[in-house]
């Protein structure tokens, strides 16, 4: 096999994954609505009601709404990476996932492509939050939107890994959904999507190292610091060894016929 050989199955998959979300709109909808809501709604709440004062990675004070941005790009890229592997579930039932993998391309060759391919594509879907995120103060710098895209992939590789992993242990399409609720919300919550980790430690210290082991943290604080045009080294390295470790149980665990 060449590296052309190669190319066209990684292109046909991507172009398959952008044809599927092309003609689901409501996936995208649904995808800025959530975290617009949060935005609007949560933000002003807790700004109103708290008071919160925030330090963005510039040491400087600044609204509780373009403290929480970040972790609202993250949420996005959590529950595109979510809908990628409810999309794998399904595969594997109705039997075109093992049709794939009947290819003389390598198992893991086809599953990375698969997760880059879900990956790209949930890339448009952060930049349109945050350019609507605009209307409500949200201004990064301009050089933040370059800064943000390697940031945003390596992020979104991750999540979608994870759930790559766990979706290789559900025998069923109806049991997703319920599974992914104890993974989606207690990884955002427990996070500092929402509060700085000097917040989570002063409501308790068990709370704030769930949130040091959490690795959707990093992802955020990643996002966080490459929108301001800086660099977080700590967040990049345990997001890359997090991703390789995800992989490697990812392609080790999947298993085509598992739904039957």
């Amino acid at each position: 096999m060449n590296l052309l050989a190669y190319g066209h199955v990684f292109y046909g998959i991507l172009l398959r994954e952008l044809m599927k979300f092309i003609h689901q709109r409501s996936r995208f909808f649904s995808a800025l609505v959530r975290p617009l809501v949060w935005l609007a709604v949560f933000a002003a709440g807790f700004r109103a009601a708290l008071g919160i004062s925030i330090i963005d990675p510039y040491q400087t004070y600044i609204t509780y709404e373009v403290y929480i941005t970040p972790g609202l790009i993250a949420m996005v890229l959590l529950f595109n990476a979510m809908q990628s592997s409810l999309s794998m579930v399904y595969d594997r039932e109705m039997g075109s996932m093992r049709v794939l993998l009947m290819s003389p391309m390598p198992r893991s060759y086809l599953l990375l492509c698969k997760l880059m391919a879900s990956a790209i594509v949930s890339l448009p879907q952060a930049y349109a939050f945050l350019l609507i995120a605009r209307l409500f103060g949200v201004k990064p710098p301009l050089e933040g939107f370059f800064w943000l895209a390697p940031a945003l992939l390596i992020s979104a590789l991750l999540l979608g890994a994870l759930g790559l992993f766990i979706s290789s242990f559900i025998r069923q399409l109806e049991n997703f959904a319920g599974i992914m609720n104890f993974v989606i919300f207690p990884m955002f919550f427990m996070s500092s999507a929402l509060y700085p980790l000097w917040k989570m430690q002063e409501a308790g210290e068990w709370l704030y190292r769930l949130c040091v082991f959490n690795p959707f943290t990093y992802c955020v604080e990643l996002i966080r610091y490459s929108l301001y045009g800086q660099f977080n080294s700590e967040a990049l390295l345990i997001v890359l060894t997090s991703l390789i470790l995800f992989i490697f149980l990812s392609i080790l665990c999947f298993n085509p016929q598992r739904g039957h």
